[in-house]
């Protein structure tokens, strides 16, 4: 067997097609809801969860996707302007410099201000002034537009606590008033955080039947019936022969990779991955080797040439390779390359370990993911996670894949043996979401399938309106992560504010959980979002568009509107 061959068992003993003409599609009527004073399968229409209902679902058709993907970076990254290239490192440049200057002065004449940041009876500061930097000088202008506390429940609208500051964001007084605002900043895709409706009922019989929680690992006293079939049924809905669930979502990645790899093996990641993929491949104490953000070629390279060179020092085969990717990528709203991959994996015998917390419940006819968005079968990937955060309303996570691997993961993960087992409200809401899903609810047969083709017709409509609008958006066609690029680290925060100014609540992202150049919002979609919702959204962010200069490409949408008359 050749070196990076699975020579030992990893344990021990559909396309959504991309919107055509604007005009035909209103004209089909694609993208219309129900009016407002039609009836939903619901019951009834509240800002909790707004319309799931839909006309007339999206036509969808299943191609094949393309083997692989250029390695070029989206066309609204490649037309930054230069100017505003320019003006953001400036930005940040400018940060910095102040930012030293600021500690330099301070020091020597408010010495009482940085305390924390010096030593004091011998003992070394818990955090360095260099360290927390960028926390004390760049993301203190902006704190007010993170951690804003919330007074209900995270549906299509949600009530934000109002609080003032009056000392530049180091502290913070509410005013005991509330703010009802348009909720573009939360994972719910399909609507189902929700504190009435039929999965509330579930949660609330399953409490009164099976108590809160079980106060023990599921190792010990923790497995309960309700836990072992919830586990069949999530892997029924994958497609897999077994599933485990964990308690913690980003527990699911960072304590259970470090008993599927450990010193000998290798982990090739993708550079876009998330922390939690990274804390687990650290621990694991495997070798891991970065690839592009979803570049098969450069994987392949990786992959050639480890598989070539074997181990460091002593050349030796590894023990197992396995390729880590992203089903969704959760800040650039893009799909990998799952076909490509797939191919690589029959080619050189890696293992393939995809993370759909994101991709699970939103993409896909069925709402079964990645593998269900390209019409895949999920038994060619080894190792299947996914969270319960998003779509399902809950908590907590699961690995999916065969019964070998999770009858292994139940005796070895960290997080079956030690962790506590999932709360039983936690499991009622999983459970009674992914019927609906399945449409396994027979009082409830096709609000599941509803959501989903809502979300699909929300998702579209949205990123076709932003480029309408001439701004610079990523991600792929179908994704119910949006992101507009703005650059400048001044216009995050203004775009924060003017958008809580007009009622709407949104998550700006910088440095360091993007490139430094590539500040953006992240508008995330729901099911429970209704027509008039977007469109106000699209209004309101048009007008911040201009206010900011933040609609790039509009004078090319102009030039292609002038050639079509």
């Amino acid at each position: 067997m050749g070196k990076g061959q699975r020579s030992q068992p990893m344990y021990s003993n559909e396309i959504i097609e991309a919107p055509q003409d604007a005009g035909k599609l209103a004209s089909s009527g694609v993208f219309q809801t129900v009016p407002a004073s039609s009836s939903s399968l619901l019951g009834h229409n509240d800002i909790e969860y707004g319309s799931v209902a839909v006309s007339a679902p999206a036509e969808t058709k299943v191609q094949t996707a393309p083997k692989e993907l250029p390695h070029e970076k989206p066309h609204e990254v490649q037309d930054i302007p230069f100017f505003t290239l320019m003006t953001t490192y400036m930005s940040f440049l400018l940060l910095v410099v102040l930012a030293h200057f600021e500690d330099f002065f301070g020091k020597i004449f408010m010495p009482k201000q940085y305390v924390q940041v010096r030593v004091q009876n011998g003992y070394a500061p818990m955090v360095s002034d260099f360290e927390s930097m960028w926390s004390r000088h760049v993301y203190a202008r902006m704190r007010d537009c993170f951690n804003r506390p919330i007074g209900g429940v995270a549906g299509g609208h949600v009530e934000l606590i109002d609080r003032v500051t009056h000392d530049y964001n180091k502290s913070f007084q509410f005013t005991g008033k509330l703010q009802n605002v348009l909720n573009l900043a939360s994972y719910n895709y399909l609507g189902f955080a929700q504190s009435e409706g039929p999965c509330a009922d579930k949660v609330e019989e399953a409490m009164r039947e099976h108590g809160i929680a079980h106060a023990s690992s599921r190792i010990e006293t923790g497995c309960s019936k309700l836990l072992v079939e919830t586990e069949e049924m999530v892997a029924r809905f994958m497609g897999t022969e077994a599933a485990i669930i964990v308690s913690m979502g980003y527990a699911t990645n960072s304590l259970t990779m470090p008993s599927l790899v450990s010193k000998g093996c290798l982990i090739i990641s993708d550079e876009l991955n998330h922390s939690s993929l990274i804390a687990g491949s650290r621990l694991s104490g495997a070798v891991i080797r970065v690839f592009r953000h979803n570049d098969t070629r450069d994987l392949e390279k990786q992959l050639r040439r480890s598989i070539s060179q074997g181990q460091p020092r002593t050349h030796r085969p590894w023990k197992k390779i396995m390729v880590v990717v992203e089903g969704l990528y959760s800040m650039e709203g893009e799909f990998c390359n799952l076909h490509k991959l797939i191919e690589m994996r029959n080619k050189y015998k890696f293992y393939l370990f995809v993370d759909e917390a994101h991709s699970i419940g939103a993409l896909g006819k069925r709402g079964r993911g990645i593998c269900d968005h390209f019409n895949v079968d999920p038994r060619e990937i080894d190792i299947l996670m996914g969270t319960f955060t998003k779509s399902f309303g809950a908590a907590g996570g699961y690995i999916a894949g065969s019964k070998a691997l999770i009858d292994h993961l139940r005796v070895n993960s960290y997080a079956a043996v030690y962790s506590e087992a999932m709360s039983v409200p936690v499991l009622a809401q999983v459970s009674s979401s992914m019927r609906m899903i399945m449409g396994e609810d027979r009082e409830h047969a096709l609000e599941g399938q509803q959501r989903l083709d809502q979300l699909a017709l929300n998702s579209k409509y949205f990123a076709k309106g932003l480029r309408k609008l001439g701004f610079m958006i990523l991600g792929d066609p179908g994704s119910p992560i949006v992101p507009l690029l703005l650059f400048n680290p001044a216009k995050m925060s203004a775009f924060s504010r003017e958008c809580l100014k007009r009622n709407i609540a949104v998550v700006v992202v910088s440095y360091p959980a993007t490139p430094i150049i590539a500040g953006r919002v992240r508008f995330c979609i729901s099911a429970s979002h209704t027509r008039e919702d977007l469109d106000y959204a699209l209004e309101q962010v048009s007008e911040i568009g201009d206010m900011l200069m933040l609609k790039f490409h509009k004078d090319v949408i102009n030039q292609d509107t002038k050639k079509l008359k």
